[in-house]
């Protein structure tokens, strides 16, 4: 499988310091990307600062790569004020976009998140035709996020596609995680497969979750991403506190994430 060139934006987080190890084999260079100093590991890659919030930082660092796709990673991960959000996540990633569209990089993997359609109930199969139900502010933001990405798809002929990542652990350690584990295995797998998406996968959503037994979301079909899940949470269920508890159908996917208290503290009064 050969990837040709892959910046990585949001390299020295936990998924994307994943991914930059992972993917060497299959790449012919891994441009690494974040605004913390990071130093090559490898003889294949090129490493940079670049700050998502500035548009010239974005496409100065992007420039001369080569970049045959960017797996976009960098921004904030969690609830935070939407101001913060916005900056972050929203504008980054539209200047992630933007500066693929200015340098003719024809491929742009975004990470979204499962909680854009968190108040989902637990019984209801979720798929990525279903409505958004973002479960807070920053799944809001990825709604947002998608939204770019399917106007650049559109307007500007990206291939773009959104991941929407579950619960990425070694293993799972609640038990939501028993539906929405993603393991490191499978998400390097979903990642390979975004990155070699035919083009003619001009926008696409996905659920990016392991094989899990009581997993709340369809798998993507193999003929928009080539892979597979081959970890299921329910391996571990039995080390889980609490995992035979029953599920009251209705609760929404998202857990504690969908009560107010996961938002409120970071409403501006």
């Amino acid at each position: 499988m050969d990837l040709g060139t892959v910046a990585i934006t949001g390299a020295a987080g936990t998924i994307g310091s994943v991914m930059r190890r992972a993917l060497r084999a299959d790449a012919d260079r891994i441009v690494v990307l974040d605004r913390v100093p990071l130093s090559a590991e490898a003889a294949t890659e090129t490493v940079r600062e670049m700050e998502l919030r500035d548009p010239a930082a974005v496409v100065t660092a992007l420039a001369g790569t080569g970049a045959d796709a960017v797996l976009h990673l960098g921004g904030l991960a969690d609830e935070a004020p939407l101001p913060d959000l916005l900056a972050a996540n929203v504008l980054g990633t539209h200047h992630v976009l933007e500066a693929a569209r200015r340098l003719g990089i024809p491929r742009v993997v975004l990470a979204s998140t499962n909680r854009v359609t968190g108040f989902h109930p637990a019984a209801h199969l979720t798929g990525p035709d279903d409505p958004a139900r973002p479960d807070g502010l920053y799944a809001v933001s990825k709604v947002a996020v998608e939204a770019l990405g399917r106007m650049y798809a559109e307007k500007f002929g990206l291939s773009v596609v959104c991941l929407r990542i579950g619960s990425f652990e070694e293993c799972p350690s609640e038990p939501r995680h028993l539906a929405t584990w993603l393991s490191p295995r499978d998400a390097v797998g979903f990642v390979r497969a975004a990155l070699t998406a035919p083009p003619s996968v001009r926008f696409t959503t996905a659920y990016a979750v392991s094989a899990n037994t009581r997993r709340f979301w369809e798998l993507p079909a193999h003929t928009t991403l080539a892979y597979t899940p081959r970890d299921n949470a329910e391996t571990y269920a039995s080390r889980v506190p609490g995992a035979g508890l029953p599920v009251p159908p209705a609760s929404p996917q998202s857990g504690a994430y969908a009560q107010p208290a996961a938002t409120l503290p970071h409403v501006h009064p």
